[in-house]
């Protein structure tokens, strides 16, 4: 349920699919053809969409997976609006080379044979044993230390890569399709038995089970992010432009305290302690602010997400990308560990929900929205979404969009998924 007009064209923007990854051709078949393929390589929109082979060729082999994301833009809809449209595909594509491995129980390959597609072989090169998977016996020994990898953690990687691949498409294409600003994004695929929360930005998802509230994702903001935004500066000081450090102090600094001995912190220390004044502590610093007001570079107050790749400092020709991560956490629910009822769901919301309402008051309107309806009545979910947009955004009075409480609704688009396990 979508509650917009905060901003000029809705910057929340959320997709819904269920989406099939179809295994990609062994070398050996015949070579993948444009026809197969949507925008990206050999996931086919229709396939996508609706499940299943649409083409009337023999069944291929594959799996499906349920997908639900929100999309919280900044600065314009753009970004937004082209990840909602693209990144359950790239999500896909990550996936089609692990249809085998993640159907076979045992661990996953440590190195997959050679696909003559990727490289052909120099003429006149003699093959080496490794090529086909054979160790030379001396070599032996230096192999039992293998790490064990989960089909799970490979599934993270496919999710974590997808993002990325998402992020430079958005560079690519910023131009021709004029792509404004940039946007958190929070998406949920299920597969094969549990749900992977993908986060990257400030939008949030908890599941209420029993009443119990698990949080599924944690805010990526400039304080959440300090140590590795500072870290990032530390060991590449020319991203600052000489306008900003490194170092954090609770408040600016004044030229005439030079010399003085101030609070301080680093990318080392969750604590703090005294240095003394430098010139180049008289500088801004990289993170300023608190709460909802912190800044990176008085700028941007989201560390995560995609897109803002010609986002810069005000009146200057400095850079704030190389600070913010397209990457985001990845944390996993497995459906199968647990016995789950009617009431229990996941809940995706963007900040403009989680900024008014916290975890134990969302828990509160699920459980009386629930309870108000038969436990088999389909549209009991979207009426927990509409309850917990309507609360959060108030009721216009005199002073603006106010709250039960009275305090100030939600200003900011607000979009929420309430999904039954």
């Amino acid at each position: 349920v979508i509650n917009a007009g905060k901003s000029q064209h809705n910057e929340d923007q959320a997709c819904c699919e269920v989406v099939f990854v179809e295994r990609r051709p062994s070398p050996r078949g015949r070579p993948p053809s444009r026809e197969d393929g949507g925008e990206l390589d050999g996931v086919r929109a229709g396939a996508a969409r609706a499940g299943g082979d649409t083409t009337g060729r023999v069944p291929v082999k594959g799996f499906y997976f349920h997908y639900w994301a929100l999309f919280d833009g900044h600065a314009g809809s753009g970004a937004a609006v082209m990840a909602s449209k693209r990144l359950h595909l790239h999500i896909c594509e990550q996936l089609r080379d692990l249809v085998d491995i993640l159907q076979d129980p045992s661990p996953p390959p440590i190195c997959l044979p050679h696909d003559p597609r990727a490289s052909p072989v120099e003429p006149g090169r003699v093959p080496l044993a490794e090529d086909d998977g054979e160790v030379p016996n001396d070599a032996v020994p230096r192999f039992h230390l293998e790490k064990a990898v989960s089909h799970e953690s490979l599934v993270i990687g496919a999710i974590e890569n997808a993002f990325k691949h998402m992020d430079d498409q958005i560079e690519r294409e910023q131009a021709s399709q004029r792509l404004s600003g940039g946007c958190c994004a929070l998406a949920a695929v299920y597969l094969m038995g549990k749900f992977y929360v993908a986060n990257a930005g400030d939008s949030r998802a908890i599941i209420i089970r029993n009443g119990e509230i698990i949080p599924m994702s944690r805010e990526f903001t400039p304080e959440t992010e300090r140590q590795r935004l500072q870290f990032l500066a530390f060991l590449r000081p020319e991203l600052l432009g000489k306008e900003f450090t490194h170092l954090e102090f609770p408040r600016r600094i004044q030229p005439k305290e030079l010399g003085k001995k101030m609070l301080y912190r680093d990318q080392n220390m969750n604590g703090w302690s005294y240095k003394k004044i430098e010139e180049d502590d008289l500088k801004f610093p990289l993170i300023y602010g608190e709460g909802k007001k912190a800044r990176v570079m008085a700028t941007i107050g989201v560390t995560r997400g995609l897109g803002d790749h010609d986002l810069k400092v005000f009146s200057s020709n400095i850079h704030i990308k190389p600070f913010l991560s397209c990457f985001p956490e990845v944390r996993v629910y497995d459906l199968t560990q647990y016995e789950h009822c009617p009431d229990d769901v996941l809940v995706l919301g963007t900040d403009g929900l989680w900024d008014v309402t916290n975890d134990k008051e969302v828990a509160g309107v699920v459980m009386e929205v629930l309870t108000s309806y038969e436990p088999n009545d389909p549209c009991r979910y979207t009426m927990v979404a509409q309850e917990l947009v309507v609360r959060s955004r108030g009721v216009l009075k005199e002073r603006g969009w106010r709250l039960a409480n009275d305090k100030l609704g939600s200003g900011d688009d607000i979009s929420v998924f309430v999904i039954p396990l």
